[in-house]
């Protein structure tokens, strides 16, 4: 199975939180997983807010750090290509989506996951509506 992951859902492998276990269960599953090429970016930008509100220590931060780039580096990466920025355009036009949000969206689109998985509720409703199956780990419920 063929898992695209956007940055909400690969924080939780790295995160504890609601919906973590499920996030772990579907990359168990993966014969492959994808990324958006912003997804590094991204998830570093949330570990060193949790480091400066004090959530994460800078020891754990380093730990974390050093994970997510050796697993990233196993994932595939969907590159920001003009068919892409194309999508992006059209999913923004489309529905109420922030840029981000709407790049992971169009990153799926480009590569044909058999699963989007996210824990944003207004990106997985609009991959839903742009035709993609998805998976919602905004919680352990789901």
């Amino acid at each position: 199975m063929k898992v695209f992951l956007d940055t909400s859902a690969v924080a939780k492998r790295y995160i504890a939180e609601p919906g973590s276990d499920q996030v772990l269960a579907l990359c168990q599953q993966a014969d492959a997983l994808v990324v958006s090429i912003i997804c590094l970016p991204e998830l570093i930008s949330t570990l060193s807010r949790l480091v400066r509100e004090k959530k994460l220590g800078k020891l754990a931060y380093q730990k974390l750090k050093t994970t997510a780039v050796g697993d990233l580096a196993d994932a595939d990466l969907c590159q920001i290509t003009p068919e892409v920025l194309a999508s992006v355009v059209h999913l923004l036009e489309a529905y109420p989506l922030r840029a981000m949000d709407a790049l992971h969206v169009a990153c799926a689109l480009a590569c044909s996951p058999d699963v989007f998985v996210s824990a944003d509720h207004r990106q997985l409703i609009a991959a839903r509506k742009a035709g993609l199956k998805t998976v919602d780990v905004s919680s352990a419920e789901c």
